[in-house]
């Protein structure tokens, strides 16, 4: 859950303090630091829903209290 955690907040905060610096590089033709808050963290929270939903259906099928497929 840290782990998850920490993502979270690197992606939602930490890289949006630094877009100034970001926007100095380009990705698509488009600044990194507009990239990342338009697009990237989106991209990220996606994927890691994904992740911990199977983490999470692991830990239930372990547990014994998983739901029929």
């Amino acid at each position: 859950m840290i782990v998850h955690l920490l993502i979270w907040f690197v992606f939602a905060y930490v890289l949006q303090w630094f877009a100034p610096q970001l926007n100095q590089i380009s990705f698509l033709g488009f600044p990194v630091g507009f990239y990342m808050a338009a697009q990237g963290s989106l991209f990220a929270f996606v994927i890691q829903l994904f992740v911990f939903v199977k983490q999470q259906d692991a830990i239930d099928r372990e547990c014994g209290v998983a739901e029929a497929d």
